[in-house]
């Protein structure tokens, strides 16, 4: 049932966003200070591209104080329209009864999209 949901999942608007945090995370190794966020992007576009049977929970080391500044820069850098775009897909896919898993899982990755940095995905 998870490789279904997750085929189903790629049309409706798995395969933009995941082509989203892509492009992001090519664009953010480009220099020596965007490699972290282009790494932890990237682990975001795996988890937009196959969601159902990942789990997303809180890093074992804690995060700290530089999970925090890290996920306030990259607030402002790309991940508003990142989680738009899940917000978007969402409301769009919540209008109907069979989308609404799909609305759910993109409102959870809506955000993960906003703060990544001290979360692990499984």
């Amino acid at each position: 049932m998870k490789f279904l949901g997750n085929i189903v999942w790629l049309i409706f608007g798995g395969l933009i966003t995941a082509l989203e945090y892509f492009v992001s995370s090519i664009l953010l190794m480009v220099t020596i200070i965007g490699i972290p966020f282009g790494i932890q992007t990237l682990k975001l576009g795996m988890l937009a591209l196959w969601p159902f049977g990942s789990q997303v929970r809180e890093s074992s080391n804690g995060g700290g104080c530089l999970s925090t500044l890290m996920n306030i820069i990259w607030i402002f850098v790309g991940g508003i329209w990142i989680a738009l775009t899940h917000l978007l897909f969402g409301v769009i896919l919540a209008i109907t009864i069979i989308g609404l898993p799909f609305a759910l899982q993109h409102f959870k990755m809506a955000g993960l999209a906003l703060t990544p940095f001290g979360k692990e995905i499984v």
